[in-house]
């Protein structure tokens, strides 16, 4: 062997003493910062949500209690959601010294609270599309609450189960699970009746699915890969590829990577889980008190007006010789279109049609609150129709084919709609924020000791855990940037386990067949899981 290569083989052939960083005390100021900070936000949200409903008609004791269900159960989602997945971004810190688990955890667990309150909303809305158009549009109804509830509730058991057993298994594939679920059953107890339903948006399934399914193949090749090259160029650090002594840390700048890495996973993992929770939030709210949460209320006057401008020349631009249709008959056409997705004449007249008439309808009102409560769900849900409706057409390539300066006109039309619908308030962030942070800091142990011990036979080195969190970081903040929901478990455990096999240190094949079996029964367990609750809720709600 050359004497110039450090004795990888042999080192890894050893069987160091597991860490005791794993096992540090938690500091005695934790219990009463974590209560602080749990007290003064819950004081923060109960003052938002006051000044909130303070201009619309008071709530009963009925949608009291339910609407205080349904957001425990949306924030329970992301507490669930932080201690099964964030642990994944601490693993590597602690198991290679470089923070201790207390200041980890607690450091990982601030910087999923920026994550959340960064976020720009778009994977929000990418998760809501997924749903039946007809439990969006009447989220107010039983069978929109029992739609929430029931894909909530199936996500959080599966979490809590795949955790209890220190399972890796993925919280965004658990709730598309959950969401594809109430979509099929939705789509049978539907069909039973004769009417029309739309079961599942097909192409936004298959977008997400293409992205929780590269994911994981990225994060194995690009940590392999980022591996090798580290071993390349720094082939003379004979420390970096060694696993860590005792307590002692790595050197000053591989540290510094590290901590940086795990900053970068926890910040991105909470700008892009975090807005599941968000849009289902959203969805909670919207059909509960829809005259405060329908539409975006800070859309100014000048807006409005811009908006009727808009309108009136997209309509044009859709169909020019279109005569006007009743809002009742376009808003069926439109409804039918995207649940079968098939495009007939009406459908680009109807669309035109509506598009027209929230022009002249919202050039009536000088601000969103003068918006009579009657109309608001009304409005928010042809605003949605056109949206949806424009989206698709374009995807489609259905569409008259405009000039560059047309194209830009219609373009801004629907960035418009969207600046209606796809908001989140602040006390919403805030509130998924504080969950999943604080998730992070009470749950992470058994997730973190498989990641750092059982999916390689041997010891985590500097360089596998520096270039596992690389790639786990450039992964997710790309996903977030597209607006693709990704799974931070399987990013960063198959970037883990890249870097075993780059390194040849071996992978442990039971932990290997655990986190495949979880991976494969994810999709069939929570769909189930979500369909039978949902047909259960709707015989109660």
């Amino acid at each position: 062997m050359n004497s110039n290569i450090p004795p990888a083989q042999e080192s890894v052939q050893l069987d160091p003493v597991k860490p005791s960083n794993v096992h540090a005390p938690t500091p005695k100021f934790f219990m009463p910062v974590f209560l602080t900070v749990i007290i003064a936000t819950l004081i923060y949200i109960a003052l938002q949500v006051n000044a909130d409903l303070a201009n619309v008609p008071p709530l009963n004791l009925y949608s009291v209690v339910l609407l205080s269900t349904a957001l425990v159960i949306a924030l329970g989602f992301e507490f669930v959601n932080g201690f099964h997945d964030t642990a994944n971004a601490v693993a590597t810190v602690i198991y290679t010294n470089s923070l201790s688990a207390p200041v980890a955890v607690m450091w990982a667990g601030f910087c999923n609270f920026l994550g959340v309150m960064l976020a720009s909303g778009t994977v929000a809305y990418g998760i809501i599309a997924l749903l039946p158009v007809e439990l969006i549009m009447n989220v107010g109804s039983g069978a929109g609450f029992a739609m929430v509830f029931a894909l909530l509730i199936s996500a959080i058991l599966w979490n809590l189960g795949t955790w209890f057993f220190g399972i890796p298994a993925s919280s965004s594939h658990t709730l598309i699970g959950s969401i594809l679920g109430v979509g099929i059953m939705n789509h049978l107890l539907t069909q039973s009746t004769g009417a029309s339903s739309s079961g599942i948006d097909l192409d936004q399934v298959l977008k997400v699915g293409k992205a929780l399914l590269f994911s994981p193949l990225i994060g194995f090749v690009f940590a392999a890969l980022i591996f090798l090259l580290v071993k390349f160029f720094f082939k003379r650090h004979f420390e970096l590829f060694q696993p860590p002594k005792g307590a002692e840390p790595p050197p000053p700048i591989i540290r510094a990577i590290l901590i940086f890495t795990c900053t970068g996973v926890s910040f991105a993992h909470g700008s892009n889980d975090g807005q599941k929770g968000m849009g289902l939030i959203m969805l909670i709210l919207v059909g509960l008190v829809p005259l405060a949460y329908s539409l975006n209320k800070n859309m100014d006057s000048q807006q409005l007006q811009s908006f009727a401008q808009l309108s009136s020349q997209t309509s044009v631009l859709i169909a020019p010789e279109h005569q006007k249709i009743d809002d009742q008959d376009a808003e069926h056409v439109l409804t039918l279109y995207l649940q079968d997705k098939k495009i007939t004449p009406e459908v680009l007249p109807a669309l035109a049609s509506m598009t027209q008439h929230l022009g002249e309808e919202m050039q009536s009102y000088t601000s969103l609150k003068d918006i009579p409560e009657h109309q608001v769900t009304e409005i928010r849900n042809q605003m949605f129709l056109s949206t949806s409706a424009l989206k698709s057409l374009a995807k489609k390539d259905a569409l008259p084919h405009w000039t560059a300066e047309q194209d830009k006109t219609v373009k801004a039309y629907q960035k418009s709609l969207d600046g209606f619908l796809q908001y989140i308030p602040t006390w919403v962030k805030v509130a998924v924020a504080l969950a999943l942070g604080l998730g992070t800091m009470v749950g992470w142990k058994r997730i973190v000791v498989t990641v750092g011990e059982r999916i390689g036979k041997n010891h985590m080195t500097y360089a596998q855990g520096m270039s596992a969190e690389l790639v786990a970081m450039s992964t997710i903040a790309a996903a977030d940037g597209f607006g693709l929901p990704v799974s931070t478990t399987h990013v960063l455990n198959s970037a883990v386990a890249g870097t075993m096999v780059a390194n040849k240190s071996g992978l442990q094949a039971s932990t290997i067949r655990s986190i495949l079996s979880a991976w494969v029964l994810t999709l069939p367990v929570t769909i189930c899981l979500s369909g039978g609750l949902y047909w259960l809720f709707l015989k109660f709600i």
